[in-house]
């Protein structure tokens, strides 16, 4: 029973795996002729040449519409859109011919399929037709089959085409025209026809490049009969291509890319065109292509290969290597007639673009570092490598991964600026009492993925932590303590510790206070126990939402490098009433007179329960005249005036008592002003009568008066005393340039002050001053200048007597008085100014004492006889 099962269990996935077979061969593309036998119809046993028959159906299974065809009967041309065309004239003995035709698909399979040429049998009507001359004829029609000249003839020309005939040729003469392109139209004259023959003519050779085929509308009318013609009939001339016009590349060069990686006969990366003028349904005009050479040879001498019809380059070899041959230059030939006609060249330039086929290598794969501990962000290593692939590609720039050796993920490690180096840094602080040593792994890969299976490479990274002094560690590192703020002084706080994280050393802790903003703590240096040291205070600057912070330091005793390590002592002051209520307001100003109760303020720094609410006494002489009541939270007090004061200002002290009883007098300045009601105006005191102000005023006039006295007083005093100066200056040296060379004029060209010279006449009246120019004496004539040269002597002598004689020019004769020094001098005259007749018993050295403006006198007068 069980080799039954077995047995039928082997037949269904047999079935199964045949079943499956069948469905992917029905699901491949299999290239091939659509049809088994192509049949084409024709009407005639005689066909002539260049007749298209029809298209015979080829399935490349690749997309392309072009294939490469090949007739077995030579009459029959293939074109590559599998378009079946007559190369010559072909008679159909016995109705019908068949054929093989051979087709290539893209892996140079060949494939064949038979084609069969058959003629239809039909039977035609004539009818005659009568004209009005009485000529009959059978009505078949004057008809011209599409006729086909060869291009680039050499004649001679004119050369004879055809004959055109008409059907009534055999009863009257009959006249021949034509007309259309080539004829009547442009290129005129190209076609002409003999008038009476029929003829048709070529002038020229025909280009098919410009023009492929040509259109005439021939028309035939009698010579002697009239209404005799035929109707207008179409002539078409084929031009038959002939093989004049090269291939020309669409470009050149060509330039593509390839991977270095990429395989052998898969990777199509770029296609070379060539054009050919000629007729694209023959072989003249069908393009081939062709390797001609590959530079560098190497590899290997063919590395590509080149589809001759399409033009598409693909990798043949494998082995590209861009790093030793980073680009690849081939010649291609483009040539018609299958590769055998004419041709011509170009090139295909390929570049050879970089794979990852080169992996990263580090260039020490053994490192021994040591690292401080407790550095965060330290460089452990720097690992160099190498890539042999293109600089800057992807292929070329690195990372690195840690495989093993750090479970806690204390370090990183990062690409490096150069793009080949990785950087090992720490990201957590190293601990040397936990862990001495790390042996990390550190692979290296590209971005881009390897080609392939490439090994990696691997690098050992043995980390060495070395330990250091660090400092001792608080615990917790904020304690918080709860104490009432009147704690008094020398009360023990708390103990408040550290420890040494250093267990392998054999330090002794001492203790200080790092911060206490209001020196209310002490610390004790051996056993960290706090105590209070001044009284503290809730209420102070230094308490922020009733918490105090204070800063204990630790500091080991290592003699290298002592550390020292910071705790936070947190103390929650316990609120105690000792703050009494105090009111706000200093200074109030009341009416006498209907006046409004006024509201003051009352704070307590104690806080709840130890505030409001408040109560409110009046003290001493208050009590007279002020009187209180308390608004209704009891957090502030009305202040009434009980009876009318004169305006002035009084004193109010009021007892403010929180809700235990603890109190504090306020002292509060109450101006009273003599108004009614709320708005409260104070007028000035009177004096005599008169307003405080006015007094002010004129007290202030007088005494700006006054001082104004004072002052030009002083300013007379001054002026009397002051010394009267000479009229001219004792040291008045004048540094002045004088002009020598002039005569007349005297010191006009001095800017002097003539007026000091002239204070004695001004008090001389009866002394004439004549030192000006006379206005009453008449100006003499000076003679123009002469126009003859040889009277110019005459003509300075007259003009320099006149000028002489002149008693407008100066100097002027003048009385000049320098000065007046009253009547009755004892100089007399200044001849009376006697002098030594020699100097020998005057001593002049002292002139040299005087400075270099004497040095001449000096000279003069100080050097003895000489």
């Amino acid at each position: 029973m069980a080799c039954v099962r077995i047995v039928r269990l082997g037949v269904i996935v047999f079935l199964c795996q045949v079943l499956s077979c069948g469905y992917a061969e029905e699901s491949v593309c299999t290239p091939g002729f659509e049809s088994e036998l192509f049949v084409f119809k024709v009407h005639r046993d005689h066909l002539h040449m260049g007749k298209r028959l029809g298209r015979v159906t080829f399935n490349n299974c690749d997309g392309r519409a072009r294939t490469l065809f090949q007739s077995v009967d030579k009459r029959f041309d293939v074109n590559m859109d599998g378009t079946v065309t007559l190369k010559r004239q072909v008679t159909l003995h016995e109705g019908h011919k068949v054929f093989s035709v051979h087709a290539w698909d893209s892996n140079g399979k060949k494939h064949t399929v038979s084609v069969k040429v058959e003629r239809i049998h039909h039977h035609k009507e004539h009818h005659m037709d009568t004209s009005s001359t009485g000529l009959k004829r059978a009505k078949r029609g004057w008809v011209i089959p599409p006729f086909h000249v060869p291009e680039n003839s050499r004649g001679p020309f004119p050369m004879k085409l055809v004959q055109i005939k008409s059907d009534f040729v055999k009863e009257t003469q009959m006249v021949y025209s034509i007309t259309g392109e080539g004829a009547d139209q442009d290129p005129k004259g190209l076609f002409t026809v003999e008038r009476l023959s029929g003829n048709l003519f070529v002038t020229q050779p025909l280009d098919r490049e410009k023009k492929a085929s040509y259109r005439l509308i021939a028309h035939a009318v009698a010579r002697d009969v009239d209404n005799v013609k035929e109707s207008p009939m179409e002539v078409v001339i084929n031009v038959i291509d002939q093989n004049d016009n090269k291939p020309v590349f669409t470009q050149n060069p060509f330039n593509g890319h390839v991977h270095e990686a990429a395989g052998k006969g898969r990777c199509m990366f770029m296609t070379v065109t060539a054009t050919d003028a000629d007729d694209p349904e023959t072989y003249n005009g069908i393009v081939n292509y062709a390797i001609v050479s590959q530079e560098p040879p190497f590899p290997k001498a063919n590395m590509f290969d080149i589809n001759i019809l399409s033009g598409t380059i693909r990798v043949r070899e494998p082995d590209m290597d861009r790093e030793q041959w980073p680009r690849y230059t081939l010649l291609i030939a483009a040539a018609d007639m299958e590769g055998k006609g004419s041709s011509t060249t170009g090139t295909a330039v390929i570049t050879i673009t970089d794979s990852n086929d080169n992996p990263p290598q580090f260039e020490q794969t053994s490192h021994v570092v040591s690292v401080p501990e407790n550095k965060v962000g330290a460089v452990v290593a720097k690992l160099a490598v190498s890539d042999g692939d293109e600089v800057g590609s992807p292929a070329w720039s690195t990372k690195y991964r840690i495989i093993s050796g750090d479970k806690g993920g204390f370090f990183n490690v990062s690409t490096g600026p150069t793009q080949l180096e990785g950087i090992i840094t720490t990201v957590k602080a190293l601990d040397f009492e936990k862990t001495k040593q790390y042996v990390l792994s550190v692979i290296v890969e590209n971005d881009d993925l390897f080609v392939g299976s490439l090994p990696t490479s691997t690098a050992t990274v043995t980390v060495n932590v070395e330990d250091v002094n660090e400092p001792p560690e608080f615990n917790p590192k904020e304690k918080v303590i709860f104490k009432p703020e009147d704690a008094p002084v020398d009360t023990e706080l708390v103990t408040y510790t550290a420890t040494d994280p250093d267990i392998g050393k054999s330090q002794k802790i001492m203790y200080k206070m790092g911060n206490d903003p209001a020196g209310w703590l002490s610390v004790s240096p051996e056993t960290g126990v706090i105590k209070v040291r001044t009284l503290m205070d809730r209420e102070s600057v230094y308490v922020k939402d009733g918490k105090y912070r204070a800063i204990i330091l630790a500091v080991d005793d290592d003699a290298a490098s002592p550390a020292t390590g910071t705790g936070t002592l947190i103390i929650e002051l316990e609120n105690v009433n000792d703050n009494a209520p105090v009111i706000n307001e200093r200074n109030v100003r009341v009416c006498n007179r209907g006046s409004a109760p006024v509201l003051l303020s009352i704070t307590d720094k104690d806080g709840p329960p130890y505030g409001a609410p408040f109560s409110v006494e009046t003290q001493g002489e208050t009590s007279k005249n002020w009187s209180t009541s308390m608004n209704d939270t009891s957090t502030g007090v009305f202040l009434h005036l009980k009876s009318q004061l004169e305006q002035g200002d009084y004193n109010v002290v009021l007892r403010v008592f929180d809700q235990h009883k603890l109190y504090q007098d306020s002292s509060i300045q109450a101006t009273v002003c003599d108004c009614t009601g709320d708005e409260v105006r104070c007028s000035d005191k009177l004096v005599a009568g008169m307003p405080l102000s006015g007094v002010l005023g004129i007290l202030g006039g007088i005494l700006a008066l006054l001082l104004l006295v004072l002052l030009l007083l002083l300013f007379l005093r001054r002026k009397s005393g002051t010394k009267k100066e000479p009229l001219l200056p004792e040291d008045d040296v004048r540094d002045n340039i004088y002009y020598y060379d002039e005569e007349g004029g005297g010191e006009d060209d001095q800017d002097y002050d003539l007026s000091v010279l002239h204070r004695g006449l001004d008090n001389r009246p009866e002394v004439f001053r004549n030192d000006v120019a006379p206005t009453f004496l008449p100006a003499p004539q000076y003679r123009p200048r002469p126009a003859n040269p040889e009277e110019i002597g005459t003509f300075i002598d007259d003009n320099l007597n006149a000028a002489d004689n002149d008693p407008t020019a100066p100097p002027y004769d003048s009385l000049l008085v320098f000065d007046y020094e009253g009547g009755g001098s004892d100089a007399g005259s200044l001849s009376s100014l006697n002098s030594s007749s020699s100097g020998h018993d005057q001593d002049y050295d002292f002139l040299n004492e005087w400075g270099p403006r004497f040095k001449k006198l000096a000279d003069m007068f100080g050097g003895g006889e000489d």
